[in-house]
């Protein structure tokens, strides 16, 4: 469901005024190494061991089961196939990874039927030996279309009139060309199809993502354990990632100090660390393509009065918004939890700052933001295998933000977290 945050964010937050060229900064004229290459990381980080051993990956059976599962809501939501580019979706149901150009890769999940797969023929070998699932590969030469191969795949399908699901991701120019190719039919939203099966957690998933938040809060400890005073936010952020790697994923963190916090994904103005600023810390790693997302706000040296009581009230919300999320409970319940803790303190109503300006909570899984949301108006039941974040935030710009993020999951008997919470503003990880 687009670009992560914490990607972009962390990128544009290190790289204000520079531009980044080849494992360089370019400022101005200079031409300097990347900060990760300039300073040494610190030996306790060095030495954090690997996390990584005995994962079990989604299997190809799994893969296959979420494709009959897929067959099964096309059949109920009268759709008689869906079509995929690469991404997450199509990771999801084949364990393919491919990476997005001009050129079309693509899939079609039929209701009925064999799965296909699109493909340019220059690419045919590469691609055969990263197809673990369906044997029907249609390729096209350069000047070919492409988008006839999907139409032929409808016909041989049997398929002549009906709905064709396009998944969210499909880029318009891939859309409107089998649109063309294959005018009788009507093209819907794959959403009913690819949120309903992608929304609910197995067991295997789960232990993934689980994974993901240990191996998150042990970086996030790391990094906390090595700030300094006039640290920057390129060298709290390249620690972070550092830590991430020796634990033997690939992760990353957007930082902000001082009032900066305020700013709820962050602010590019080059900050430096200082005796009492409050930290806010946001990101999370991936274990085979699933995803953490955890944040932490504590304060470097002694919190005042004020820091610890608006983090009270942090931790309060995040509570209230917890204990909402029942089995059954619109998603819309949760995000006005913990929405009046902070309106009851004085603050908002609604959206206005001081206050809460954003939902609750979004989904999480093999993207770091997918469906649905902890938002008001959103009357999604809360099933089983859900997984969200919960993370209120009390904005007060001018002085700090306080957030606390961790991200639960719904069971039978109600939610859990995959994470401990913060017990005080001293001890965000316990």
């Amino acid at each position: 469901m687009c670009t992560d945050r914490r990607d972009f964010l962390r990128l544009s937050a290190g790289l204000a005024g520079s531009t980044l060229l080849g494992g360089t900064i370019v400022r101005g004229n200079t031409l300097e190494p990347e900060p990760s290459q300039q300073r040494e990381i610190p030996e306790s980080i060095r030495k954090l061991k690997r996390m990584t051993d005995g994962i079990a990956p989604i299997t190809l059976d799994e893969r296959k089961g979420c494709i009959e599962k897929a067959r099964r809501l096309m059949k109920d939501n009268r759709i008689a196939a869906i079509y995929l580019e690469p991404g997450s979706s199509m990771f999801y149901f084949t364990g393919m990874r491919w990476s997005l150009s001009e050129r079309m890769l693509g899939l079609v999940i039929p209701a009925r039927g064999e799965i296909a797969w699109v493909c340019p023929k220059f690419e045919e070998e590469r691609a055969r030996e990263l197809i673990k699932i369906g044997e029907d590969i249609r390729t096209w030469e350069e000047d070919e279309s492409p988008y006839r191969r999907v139409a032929e795949i409808f016909r041989d399908r049997g398929l002549r009139t009906g709905r064709i699901g396009m998944e969210e991701r499909v880029r318009f120019f891939l859309f409107d060309g089998i649109r063309q190719a294959a005018p009788a039919f009507q093209y819907v939203s794959a959403d009913p199809i690819t949120a309903g099966c992608r929304m609910f957690k197995s067991p295997t998933e789960l232990a993934l993502m689980q994974r993901a938040n240990d191996i998150t809060i042990v970086a996030y400890k790391a990094t906390h354990d090595n700030m300094r005073e006039d640290m920057t936010q390129d060298e709290f952020s390249g620690n972070c990632s550092a830590a991430f790697r020796a634990l033997g994923v690939s992760g990353g963190v957007f930082c902000n100090f001082g009032k900066y916090t305020a700013f709820p994904h962050g602010s590019s103005t080059p900050q430096k660390l200082k005796e009492g600023d409050v930290v806010l810390m946001d990101g999370g790693c991936s274990v085979d393509g699933y995803q953490s997302d955890i944040t932490r706000t504590f304060v470097f040296g002694k919190p005042t009065e004020r820091q610890r009581e608006i983090w009270n009230l942090e931790r309060r919300s995040q509570d209230a918004g917890f204990a909402a999320a029942k089995v059954g409970a619109p998603c819309e319940a949760v995000d006005a939890a913990a929405r009046k803790v902070i309106t009851d303190a004085g603050f908002g109503p609604d959206y206005k700052v001081p206050g809460l300006p954003h939902r609750t909570g979004h989904g999480i899984g093999l993207d770091g933001h997918e469906w649905t949301n902890f938002v008001r108006g959103n009357k999604t039941p809360l099933q089983p295998g859900m997984c969200f974040s919960d993370e209120p935030t009390v904005v007060i710009y001018g002085e700090f933000g306080m957030r606390l993020e961790d991200c639960l999951y719904i069971t039978e008997s109600g939610p859990k977290f995959f994470t401990r919470q913060s017990p005080s503003i001293e001890e965000p990880f316990g």
